[in-house]
């Protein structure tokens, strides 16, 4: 079953068009990656299907409803959280202020259940709790981005380049959390540039270029095609 419908997505800002129909979907408990490069209107996509910029025309369906030009507040509330890029973190905000804030619309009634999950799940934003936001590392601001995402007990999350500026360490720890995640029974929607270990924990994958879908399939398919690997992938 599907929990994510896109079809046919055209979207932009500023007057100009990123996105040129766009297909894609993500199903009920699967990881899922969106691949390539800067500027291939990975984050531009993002934005239109969370409501942050408008789309032009097509069709978002989420869990059987209808958000095709839906504000960004009801997306959040029908369950669909974006983490993302650049963790865009409250600096002068304690860690636990800004996971409370992950609450705000979706969530609320099981603040305190849910903050123990995230502190379960990154013990050191507990070790850090009092801490302002500013004053951690790039990889526990990850971390906290994140948490705060899962305060909002998401049905989809998407994750907007969640290993970006982090060391090959974080990065390793990172994508064992995204599966971590999904066996949670959370559909997960990866955007990324780290191709290959995205691959390696992705059921199926988009790749994007100008705005377009050019290949899909599943990880297998896409690695098995020479050409895609070293014309799409770098690999």
């Amino acid at each position: 079953m599907n929990l994510l419908n896109v079809q046919n997505l055209h979207g932009g800002y500023d007057g100009v068009e990123v996105l040129r129909g766009v297909d894609l979907h993500v199903q009920l408990g699967e990881i899922v990656a969106l691949l390539g490069s800067n500027g291939a209107g990975k984050s531009t996509f993002n934005n239109v299907i969370c409501g942050i910029y408008p789309a032009w025309s097509g069709q978002v369906v989420f869990d059987g409803q209808d958000l095709s030009g839906a504000h960004y507040t009801s997306v959040v509330e029908a369950g669909l959280i974006h983490v993302p890029e650049g963790r865009k973190v409250f600096p002068n905000l304690s860690v636990q202020d800004n996971l409370v804030l992950g609450a705000y619309l979706r969530g609320r009634a099981n603040e305190a259940s849910n903050l123990e999950r995230a502190y379960d799940i990154f013990p050191r934003l507990k070790d850090r709790r009092s801490q302002l936001a500013g004053t951690l590392s790039g990889g526990e601001q990850q971390m906290l981005a994140i948490g705060r995402g899962l305060m909002s007990e998401p049905k989809l999350l998407i994750l907007d380049e969640p290993s970006l500026g982090l060391s090959p360490l974080l990065v390793e720890e990172m994508f064992a959390l995204i599966v971590q995640l999904q066996q949670q029974d959370m559909a997960i929607l990866l955007v990324e540039q780290n191709v290959a270990q995205s691959l390696q924990i992705a059921s199926r994958a988009y790749v994007m270029e100008n705005g377009a879908v050019r290949f899909s399939g599943t990880s297998n398919e896409l690695l098995a095609s020479d050409d895609l690997r070293k014309a799409y992938l770098g690999l």
